[in-house]
């Protein structure tokens, strides 16, 4: 009994928290929505960000993240592993993969705490939040697709998407 409860407890829940706000919050609600109806909304291209803006954790279970650090935004290797992402960027794109790059060893972003480069690294962090794999070269964007093609995670979306390949 007391499941069922619960569950009519959380779906009623959403529904009465809105009734108690005022008229301002279905001002929010229709720009919102008339934002995604314009298209406004719609990212089609790979994000490259940096890692003192954002927060990792909101990139869990819905992107995966290629991480590219280096001591300095003038290493070469960091410079041609952006490029090789860049070269390939729909690719990426539709392997829900965002770039996350830090080339900032003095601001202790913390992705840089977790990780703990030594000079150049690109890791790759599967949608569960775990790292998959790290190296401390460049690697191609061809590669790096091999390598995201063989997560279980990938495999299950791609049969998802495409069920005549089972």
């Amino acid at each position: 009994m007391k499941p069922i409860f619960t569950l009519v407890f959380a779906l009623h829940f959403p529904f009465a928290a809105l009734a108690t706000d005022g008229p301002e919050n279905t001002e929010v609600t229709s720009s919102v929505s008339s934002e995604v109806e314009n298209g406004e909304d719609a990212q089609e291209t790979l994000l490259f960000l940096d890692a003192r803006e954002i927060e990792a954790r909101d990139f869990i279970w819905v992107n995966r993240i290629i991480v590219v650090m280096a001591d300095t935004p003038n290493d070469p290797n960091f410079e041609r592993q952006l490029d090789a992402l860049r070269d390939r960027a729909d690719e990426f794109f539709a392997r829900d993969a965002v770039v996350i790059f830090d080339a900032h060893p003095e601001d202790r972003s913390p992705l840089r705490q977790v990780l703990r480069p030594r000079g150049f690294m690109t890791a790759i962090i599967d949608k569960d939040g775990e790292v998959k794999a790290r190296r401390p070269a460049v690697r191609t964007g061809r590669e790096m697709m091999a390598v995201i093609d063989r997560f279980p995670s990938r495999r299950q979306e791609m049969l998802e998407r495409l069920p005549s390949g089972r």
